[in-house]
């Protein structure tokens, strides 16, 4: 029997669900599952790779944020396509896709939660709540999405845990050290240090820039560098000036080389007060770096801390720093976390067990 999977999300810009979705949809066994995509808003980057792998795309071409016009066009798509099974991804799809679904008399519904949604107003953690119960599975990729969503008060027994899955990170194309060390003026045998994401608040770049000042004082010849953009970048800056520290901490801004800079990081940290799952973490580790991140749930989930790398509290700047020294100071020490670290991501995170599980997912609720 061949499974008819319906995957529905808003775009397929570059992001994380994005990027998840369409590794599932080109992983999934052609010969056992029949996979078709729906965006709900408009087209992005990743329709490239689903078209190359041939894998039917309809864009029902949503308006506005209340869109009946909308809602009629997906649910008679469902209808017409009468899948097995629809899995739905971010909010706007959870909405309108379930429901949809729902109304098109599919009887496999399935939810995709990725992210600690902490800006939801309480109308829509509402929607959530009563579209959950007519849900049969709620998928997450962490512990963090799953023990935010049962704050909310949605059902438990509905939650299943599939972490992302990441391909093996090759260094062979990395950027030449010399050539990274003179775009940012340093020296040869500079210690390098790395975050990235967007600059928001979630991500506490103020902590990092604090423990960067920390470290500064304990050891020469180490900087920072911060790589992303967001709606907190003057502040940061200014943050960062008023610290007396610009010298040190550098604002690369959005990068779209950043897999051949990793390599060359000596750390890499991640200050998050909350998280789903850092791809930036797992690509890090992917990369064998040592990393030091807080001591939250989403991180919990892919480091072990004293064997994977180091844990810390939130906004603990000094035990940042702390735990950086006795790495740059232990070249040993930070080898085998680091290879530790990308062990763990091919055992235990690859897109392979991130495919199958979603795979044997669907059969069970199926056949």
């Amino acid at each position: 029997m061949t499974i008819r999977v319906l995957e529905i999300i808003p775009t397929l810009v570059l992001g994380g669900a994005e990027k998840q979705l369409t590794l599932l949809a080109g992983g999934l066994p052609r010969a056992e599952f029949d996979v078709h995509v729906a965006l709900l808003t408009h087209d992005g980057p990743y329709r490239e790779s689903l078209d190359q792998q041939e894998i039917p795309v309809t864009l029902i071409g949503k308006r506005w944020k209340v869109d009946p016009a909308a809602y009629w066009k997906m649910r008679k798509f469902i209808r017409k396509l009468a899948p097995d099974v629809v899995h739905t991804w971010i909010f706007a799809a959870n909405c309108y896709g379930r429901q949809a679904a729902f109304s098109a008399g599919i009887k496999h519904v399935i939810a995709g939660e990725r992210c600690v949604d902490r800006w939801k107003a309480w109308h829509e953690l509402a929607i959530d709540r009563r579209l959950a119960r007519r849900t049969e599975r709620i998928v997450t990729n962490s512990s963090g999405v799953r023990e935010f969503y049962l704050e909310q008060r949605l059902p438990a027994d509905k939650f299943v845990v599939i972490p992302n899955g990441i391909a093996p990170l090759s260094t062979s194309s990395a950027m030449p050290r010399d050539q990274l060390l003179d775009e940012l003026g340093l020296l040869p045998g500079t210690r390098l240090i790395g975050t990235v994401g967007r600059l928001w608040p979630q991500k506490r770049y103020k902590d990092l820039m604090w423990a960067a000042d920390l470290l500064k004082s304990a050891r020469d010849g180490v900087h920072l560098l911060i790589i992303g953009e967001g709606p907190q970048r003057d502040r940061l800056y200014e943050y960062r000036d008023q610290l007396g520290i610009s010298d040190h901490v550098h604002f690369l801004g959005p990068r779209d080389d950043v897999l051949q800079l990793l390599p060359h990081l000596d750390c890499f940290w991640l200050g998050s007060g909350f998280e789903g799952q850092s791809n930036a973490l797992m690509e890090a580790m992917s990369a064998g770096i040592p990393v030091v991140a807080t001591d939250i749930a989403g991180n919990r989930d892919l480091v072990v801390s004293g064997k994977t790398g180091y844990l810390v509290p939130v906004g603990d700047a000094a035990e940042f720093a702390s735990k950086t020294n006795q790495l740059l100071d232990d070249d040993q020490l930070a080898q085998q976390l680091g290879q530790a670290g990308k062990q763990r991501m091919l055992d235990d995170f690859s897109i392979e067990k991130m495919v199958d599980r979603h795979a044997q997912l669907y059969r069970e609720l199926v056949l």
